[in-house]
């Protein structure tokens, strides 16, 4: 069964494992982390101070194939926002959790030597083992000399250099099912807070394990082959997220005026087609060798949304590339090059940032004129000190707030702290209400409206979409899911009658919808406890008050109509 807790405390270099709370029998993902912090950690507390712990869980259905179903969620109270954060990608860790009968693994106190740590979990044992050969290695080097060490079918959670300097946009990396360390919950800066415990990863060994059992098997199959039916018979999942995969949002958005241009600066890039989803599929297909547009991050999944692009000789530089990616450090710094944008990627995956917070750091100091934009050598010089760790790249590194801050800049696109993901918030006015009101911060993940049926640039309607929005997604990462299902779901029921036959439960999607629904009322009353109010739930000033040339908007939703959102 899916029960086991692993607690880790760092101080006392000490383990022990727990059995789940009867109470919380029905929290995984988003869910369980956001309950274990609302309960154990005080809201007022220093992220990066021995009062924070790092939870690790995964979903309902890991462990299993169930495409989409292996999701892996990190959280903590985040340094770079100062609230809860929660941040989930895909990979293997989640499904080898799921193996070995692990919901959550909450990592707690801190280390202030210069000793070092991997935690080693198996069926029979788990420990902590000295890591100090792997401290300040790029996250490639690292899982290379895991994999020596404990072998290639092992998951893998692993910090890069910028978690262990406790930097600002720092992400916690797990592998995929090439072994390639490159899923990250990249947002929040949870890796700072795993750097601030010493730990440099988390190393799980399923060899032993035995594959899960559904309490009800041929119930569980059946219901797992009409989920996959649904999957393989929607456009969106079966033929263009395969194809194009993420980058296929960005013709989306860039028709809107809702991409990211020039530091927010407007939302229609000339370059686009040079690195939207069809181009990036061009150039990988073109290309071969060691490219592919499509491949699947996770055991069984079925979309395969992401990609490898290869370089001109077919070399393998980057996996995978994303729209997020493409538009922070594409349009957003006024760069048509996939080539180079694929070089920014890789520098960040080894390192260990978050491209989306990088992309907007960049994107201001441009703006205040520490740099062109457009200019690649520059924007490659930047990253090489960012990677050095000079009081310049320490400054990029820190985000965009802090950037702003040093270098005198007044438009930030930032919310609670956290630089704007690739949503242009006066031309995708939904997506705005959820950087506005979530307690994540300026995070699609918590609920991107853009391909809802309503007019993007109207005020109208948008509040309620937001909500439905956050919901439908707190509802998924609690889960497990991959939100990249949600364009095959024809009901969200089937996801229900998975989780019961699997468990033996007896849920309705409505008692799933209430658990989500008070998840996210918890958030908001951690962060209203840390010191969040409704002067926290808005934009920054200058996208009230200037328009966006690309659709000759302002984001006009006041305090007023946010006060509307409750769930």
């Amino acid at each position: 069964m899916l029960d086991a807790i692993v607690r880790v405390n760092m101080k006392t270099l000490s383990t022990r494992l727990d059995k789940l709370p009867d109470a919380y029998q029905y929290l995984a993902g988003r869910a369980l982390s956001s309950q274990f912090l609302s309960d154990e950690v005080p809201a007022f507390c220093e992220p990066l101070g021995p009062n924070n712990k790092l939870v690790i869980t995964c979903g309902l259905l890991a462990g299993t194939t169930t495409s989409c179903a292996n999701r892996l969620s990190i959280g903590a109270k985040s340094p770079l926002t100062g609230g809860i954060k929660e941040s989930n990608a895909g990979g293997i860790a989640a499904y080898k959790m799921g193996r070995m009968g692990i919901r959550a693994i909450i990592v707690e106190d801190i280390r202030e030597d210069d000793q070092w740590y991997i935690l080693h979990i198996s069926k029979e044992t788990t420990t902590l083992q000295s890591a100090n050969h792997l401290h300040n290695k790029g996250l490639t080097e690292k899982a290379s000399l895991l994999y020596q060490e404990y072998g290639k079918k092992v998951g893998i959670i692993l910090l890069g250099p910028a978690g262990e300097k406790r930097l600002l946009t720092a992400g916690i990396a797990n592998n995929d099912t090439d072994g390639v360390p490159s899923r990250f919950s990249g947002r929040g800066g949870l890796g700072a807070v795993m750097g601030a415990k010493h730990l440099l990863g988390i190393v799980l060994d399923d060899g032993t394990s035995e594959t899960p059992q559904a309490q009800d098997r041929q119930q569980f199959a059946e219901k797992v082959r009409e989920f996959h039916k649904m999957l393989l018979s929607s456009p969106q999942t079966a033929e263009f997220f395969p194809k194009y995969g993420t980058a296929g949002m960005m013709e989306v958005t860039n028709a809107l005026g809702g991409l990211p241009t020039r530091n927010f600066q407007t939302g229609s890039f000339a370059g686009a087609e040079k690195i939207n989803g069809d181009a990036l599929y061009q150039t990988i297909t073109a290309r071969g060798g060691e490219g592919t547009p499509t491949h699947s991050c996770m055991p069984g999944c079925l979309v395969r949304c992401s990609n490898i692009f290869a370089d001109k000789n077919g070399r393998k530089v980057v996996t995978p590339l994303e729209y997020e990616t493409l538009t922070l450090l594409g349009s957003n710094l006024q760069i048509d090059d996939l080539d180079f944008i694929a070089e920014l990627n890789y520098l960040c995956n080894d390192y260990g940032v978050d491209t989306i917070e990088i992309g907007c750091a960049i994107g201001v100091a441009m703006e205040a004129g520490v740099l062109k934009f457009g200019d690649q050598a520059a924007i490659r010089d930047i990253m090489r000190q960012v990677i050095a760790d000079t009081y310049l790249g320490k400054i990029i590194a820190s985000g965009c707030v802090v950037t702003g801050k040093v270098f005198g800049v007044r438009r930030i696109p930032a919310v609670k702290g956290q630089g704007m993901a690739a949503y242009e918030p006066r031309a995708i006015k939904g997506t705005g209400v959820t950087y506005a009101t979530s307690a994540m911060g300026a995070d699609h993940t918590a609920g991107n409206v853009t391909r809802a049926n309503l007019r993007h640039d109207s005020k109208d309607q948008q509040v309620p979409a937001s909500r439905n929005a956050q919901i439908g997604v707190s509802l998924i990462d609690m889960l497990g899911f991959c939100i990249m299902i949600a364009p095959g779901l024809k009901t969200r029921d089937i996801l229900v009658e998975m989780i019961n036959a699997y468990h033996g439960w007896n849920l309705s999607l409505q008692d799933l919808e209430q658990i989500a629904r008070q998840n996210l009322n918890r958030e908001l009353e951690f962060n209203r406890q840390a010191g969040f109010n409704k002067v926290h739930d808005r934009l920054p000033e200058h996208f009230y008050e200037e328009t966006n040339p690309a659709t000759n908007s302002v984001f006009d939703i006041n305090e007023d109509d946010l006060a509307e959102m409750s769930f």
